[in-house]
């Protein structure tokens, strides 16, 4: 290896010689073919000696190719510092002709300098190894076969380049390298993340197309540092905005449910989501692990214990809150002195079960004529009632309206208040006495059921909260096991997500169509991950050991001696 004084005279002398004839090598095809429609802006590179990429378009005939020497490596990147510096960008030519260009060919593009265009926002492209090799394969100053070394760190290409001829040498990278970290891995590892995919089904289809990536380790090791504090930042930023609103009015309506996320059947975690009905925005996410309350009975309490005591802290005052009929719940809330309404759906679901089971078989034919009836009643019973008499009285007069009468002996509803008509098919109205009737009404009129229906909400209900639901798989499905944290990182991302789209409106058309989804999120959390969190993750990690995280629940079971259990398999 020659001293720099020998490096920077033989640069001098190759960048004073006469540039040789040019002409486009970039494709066989007519150059008319091919050219656009619209006047391009063409980059050309001067041939400089200092680490940077070939920029010349001379014709030149191809040596011998030299051996090239491959490095693939999956450690940790910390090592990588130092190792390999960051390229200075070319000069650029403004007097090159468009027409003896490659680039004239290309889309027109906007290149600012890039400082101006943050790391995680620059455009990238699937390159083949053979075509950046090509880059590289000849000297740009004395036109001779290179010596070419490659080093991989997951989707991270290193090249360097040196010539034994004229020790000319430089150092390529692929991708931007942030500290020690390149930046497509970790925004790789980012977007998998925010945008609910999965790391290994990504890998399968990076195996499929060739394509390098890190390991799952790599992944982990990201999410831990960087994306999760962003996650949860971002979320209680978002939260505290909604709080911040709520706070602010006289009296607000709130939904509660449980949903249990735990893999197959088992209810290891449970989501309590809080939402406001009004705004059809989720105020609060408490998981809870069965474990912390003795339980998987005891969660929804508890997760509603906890959503409640945020919105006091917050200064948030409740009008009444609308939740199922658990008998936890509802014991809770009236030692709390909290109004309660029960959600129609819940009730509506219970009752339909139990008559269609009769109305299956043969003697209850005509109650299932009736069932879409019944259940749109009660729908109307809980909408149009104000006190809990009336929603008895609107809720039993089903049965003397099924006989086809209409006036009634309570009277807080003397009669139904459609207009009467007279009727042409007596066939289709119930008959008292009948199987059908009998079973209709003592359903209808049971003691539970007559309860729960003077307490059926008159307000919104919590179909919204199961939509919020049903998106929860779209970022944690229940295949798939995550720790307390990610899972809980998880459910964030799916508030935020809901968040944003929960009022989208439906277009004019043959069929209503919701207008696409936005994911405004994902660009928030991009920034934030790379313009602060990565720059100094120490108060976001902060922020997330702040999360009372329990412990495993195979904690508490005695882990047998790893040799005895060895030692116990049979031998094949």
């Amino acid at each position: 290896m020659e001293s720099s004084s020998t490096l920077h005279a033989t640069r001098d002398v190759a960048c004073q010689t006469d540039p040789p004839p040019r002409h486009n090598v970039g494709t066989q095809l007519s150059l008319q073919t091919l050219r656009p429609h619209y006047r391009t802006t063409v980059v050309q590179a001067n041939v400089s000696c200092k680490d940077s990429g070939v920029g010349t378009s001379t014709t030149i005939k191809r040596p011998s190719k030299r051996p090239r020497l491959a490095i693939e490596e999956e450690e940790e990147e910390d090592l990588f510092e130092g190792i390999y510096p960051m390229v200075d960008s070319e000069k650029l030519d403004p007097a090159s002709d468009p027409a003896e260009s490659v680039t004239a060919l290309t889309e027109s593009t906007d290149m600012p300098g890039e400082a101006s265009i943050p790391t995680h926002k620059i455009k990238k492209y699937i390159v083949y190894e053979t075509c950046i090799m090509e880059l590289f394969e000849v000297c740009p100053v004395c036109q001779q076969a290179c010596d070419v070394r490659t080093r991989r760190i997951g989707t991270f290409l290193s090249v360097e380049q040196l010539c034994p001829h004229c020790q000319y040498s430089r150092h390529w990278n692929s991708q931007p390298v942030l500290g020690s970290t390149p930046a497509g891995n970790l925004q790789l590892s980012a977007a998998v993340y925010v945008s609910g995919a999965s790391f290994f089904k990504l890998e399968k289809i990076f195996k499929a197309m060739q394509l390098q990536i890190f390991q799952y380790d790599t992944f982990c090791r990201h999410a831990k540092m960087f994306i999760e504090p962003a996650v949860v930042n971002k979320w209680k930023t978002s939260q505290d905005v909604i709080l911040q609103q709520l706070s602010e009015k006289d009296k607000v309506i709130v939904g509660g449910d449980m949903k249990a996320v735990s893999p197959g059947d088992s209810a290891k975690f449970g989501n309590y989501t809080m939402m406001d009905l009004k705004t059809n925005t989720v105020v609060d996410i408490q998981l809870v692990q069965r474990n912390e309350v003795g339980g998987g009975y005891n969660m929804e309490k508890e997760g509603l214990k906890r959503s409640l005591t945020l919105l006091e802290a917050r200064g948030v005052t409740l009008d009444c809150i609308v939740t199922n009929h658990h008998p936890q719940i509802q014991k809770f809330l009236r030692e709390s002195n909290i109004t309660h309404f029960y959600n129609v759906s819940h009730i509506e679901k219970d009752i339909s079960k139990q008559l269609e089971a009769f109305a299956k078989m043969k003697p209850g034919e005509k109650l299932m004529k009736w069932m879409p009836s019944i259940q749109n009643h009660m729908y109307w019973t809980a909408a149009s009632s104000t006190t809990g008499p009336e929603r008895v009285a609107k809720w039993t007069s089903i049965l003397n309206h099924v006989l086809d009468i209409h006036t009634h002996e309570d009277p807080v509803f003397p009669k139904c208040l459609h207009p009467l008509r007279q009727t042409r098919d007596k066939k289709k109205w119930m008959e008292a006495g009948t199987p059908a009737f009998y079973k209709l009404e003592k359903v209808m009129t049971n003691k539970r059921i007559l309860k729960d229906v003077t307490k059926l909400s008159p307000h919104p209900q919590t179909s919204s909260l199961e939509d919020f639901h049903r998106a929860i798989p779209r970022f944690a499905p229940k295949s798939v096991v995550f720790p307390f944290l990610g899972l809980l990182c998880r459910l964030y991302l799916a508030g935020l997500y809901y968040n944003e789209n929960a009022d989208r409106m439906a277009e004019c058309s043959a069929k209503p169509v919701k207008t696409k989804p936005t994911f405004r999120y994902v660009d928030d959390l991009m920034d934030l991950i790379f313009e602060k969190v990565f720059m100094d993750p120490s108060p976001y990690l902060d922020e997330v050991l702040k999360i009372s995280i329990p412990e495993d629940m195979c904690a508490q079971n005695d882990r047998p001696d790893t040799e005895k259990v060895i030692v116990s398999v049979p031998v094949q």
